[in-house]
């Protein structure tokens, strides 16, 4: 029986999966402001790297996760979640898609993302804005994210927890787009509303203090 469950939730999650990937590579592909060397913190199996990659093959990205995969689109790294294995400044651009409400403290990675930045760091990640959004948050994450592996402990953030947490990590936000439309109606008018957005951010030099 959890067999059939587990074929079941997969084949309708993979539609789903896959209209993600195709319309946030998108969004990703047009908030990086130039070429260059990307990492991908969170990257998984590399898929959405890949398709960030069709879209600007002026980028190369390499990824980086805390998950083993048993193949993977492009190189990925292993880490232990805390401390980035690069030195400073050693990629143009960070993204990190979907991955920090799964961390326990967002500003933390950040401030990794914003140590190995020379030019910015690109987040994907969810608004906890409007009528029952942390309910329709935590059934997203569950059902995108079941049989993974991935910890799950549903750190979504307000507008205002996340401007502290660029703050901490000492980025600047320089533009952010909401209304995503990752689903199609009728999932559209629940999933998307102002749950999502895509963030571009810069680290700040010493001695300056975030907007």
């Amino acid at each position: 029986m959890p067999e059939a469950t587990d074929t079941i939730l997969t084949r309708m999650h993979d539609p789903f999966h896959n209209r993600r990937v195709r319309v946030l590579s998108d969004h990703i592909a047009r908030a990086i402001p130039g070429p260059g060397r990307v990492l991908d913190l969170g990257a998984g199996d590399g898929q959405m790297a890949m398709a960030l990659m069709k879209r600007r093959t002026d980028l190369a990205v390499e990824g980086v996760d805390v998950v083993p995969r048993p193949t993977t689109q492009i190189p990925v790294t292993l880490y232990d979640g805390a401390t980035l294995p690069f030195p400073d400044k050693s990629f143009d651009f960070v993204t990190i898609v979907d991955v920090l409400h799964h961390t326990k403290d967002p500003a933390l990675v950040l401030a990794e993302a914003g140590r190995v930045a020379r030019r910015g760091v690109v987040i994907k990640d969810h608004l906890r804005e409007g009528f029952l959004a942390r309910e329709v948050l935590v059934a997203m994450d569950w059902f995108g994210n079941f049989g993974d592996g991935v910890p799950m402990p549903y750190t979504f953030l307000s507008r205002s927890e996340w401007q502290a947490a660029f703050a901490r990590a000492r980025l600047r936000l320089e533009s952010q787009v909401e209304k995503l439309d990752i689903y199609v109606p009728p999932i559209r008018w629940i999933c998307d509303r102002n749950l999502h957005f895509v963030a571009l951010a810069t680290p700040l030099a010493a001695g300056l203090k975030a907007a």
